[in-house]
């Protein structure tokens, strides 16, 4: 844009005797014909005369002042305040749906999955590999070595499942009795769809095609010493391998490394154990000595791989009695689980790094 030229005064007069005062100019949009503006004289003037005048768009009227100082508008932060307020209100008037086992889906999404995916991604900087190997649809088993002394690793998989799979699955975990019993633990595993490790449920929710998780080490993966580290316990009674054979799904091996280090477990208490009602009192380096600090884990780097998945559908229906073909299904994830360790072990260059 060409700004209006400005014609200086004079300390000379004219020859009247008085000032000359600069004629007071018309801008480019004005009826007045006597003559051209001084920013078309300059544009006249350019290299390419007439053709320039043609080519550059010539105006001598300015733009009014942006306000500065003033926050530009966020619209994004407004739709999310609007969706924050919304989700209260739905909260507050009981406006929201839960499944039959307690499942909210709405509460997992927008906060619960929100507050785990710090530790997930900042903390412990999961890794996660082989996530194709989860089924895009229809039920499937997922089982996995189960450790850490307390169960965070059962959370990292769900958050694993849940962000990294092309098909927004989300994985239902089955649990122990005693996290059922525990005031707040309770409300919110039900609300992360979790449910009591039995066959009725697991067969439900397979049956409507719903990702399920097992760690079938249960208590005793978790409560093992630390010089036990990544070595399976016992996979019970294959009660997971007969419900997966009834329900024609998929079983998927899972194996995490790096949850063995959070809480090195160097004793457990079980006289207080017993008191408490606790399956162990884990001692660690850092509990009970320091208090609740103690209780903070260490930021190991953890990897989580998905291994191929053991179909089961070939099998005929009374197939899930057969006490042999379950052990040596149950003998076969757990190798796979116990192998795919080892080669994630070896590979790992720190506990931390």
């Amino acid at each position: 844009m060409a700004d209006a030229k400005v014609i200086p005064f004079d300390d000379d007069r004219s020859r009247g005797g008085s000032v000359q005062r600069p004629s007071r100019r018309r801008g480019t949009g004005s009826r007045h014909t006597g003559g051209e503006p001084a920013a078309v004289r300059e544009v006249r003037a350019l290299p390419g005369g007439e053709a320039a005048q043609e080519d550059v768009p010539v105006t001598t009227e300015e733009q009014p002042p942006q306000p500065s100082g003033r926050p530009a508008r966020d619209d994004g932060m407004e739709q999310r305040v609007a969706n924050g307020l919304a989700f209260l209100r739905r909260r507050l008037t009981g406006d929201y749906d839960v499944d039959d086992f307690g499942y909210d889906a709405e509460l997992t999404e927008q906060v619960l999955m929100s507050l785990l995916r710090p530790v997930y991604e900042k903390y412990f900087r999961v890794e996660v590999k082989g996530i194709e190997n989860i089924p895009a649809k229809g039920g499937a088993l997922i089982v996995a070595n189960h450790s850490g002394t307390l169960p965070l690793d059962g959370l990292m998989m769900q958050v694993a499942v849940h962000d990294h799979h092309p098909a927004d699955r989300h994985l239902r975990l089955l649990a122990a009795d005693l996290v059922f019993v525990l005031p707040v633990v309770n409300e919110l595993a039900r609300k992360l769809g979790h449910t009591l490790a039995c066959t009725e449920d697991a067969e439900r929710l397979l049956g409507e095609g719903e990702l399920v998780g097992v760690m079938p080490e249960g208590f005793k993966g978790i409560g093992k010493p630390f010089s036990e580290r990544y070595k399976l316990q016992r996979f019970g009674r294959g009660g997971f391998v007969s419900t997966a054979l009834r329900q024609g799904v998929p079983i998927v091996p899972c194996s995490i490394v790096g949850a063995e280090e959070i809480y090195p477990m160097i004793g457990n208490a079980k006289t207080l154990a017993r008191l408490l009602g606790f399956p162990y009192f884990p001692l660690t380096p850092t509990f009970p000595w320091l208090g609740p600090l103690g209780m903070i884990p260490l930021p190991t780097k953890w990897t989580i791989q998905f291994g191929e998945p053991i179909p089961t559908d070939g099998y005929p229906p009374e197939a899930a009695e057969d006490p042999m073909l379950m052990f040596n299904l149950t003998d076969q994830v757990r190798e796979q689980i116990q192998h795919t360790l080892y080669k994630l072990l070896v590979q790992r260059r720190s506990v931390f790094f």
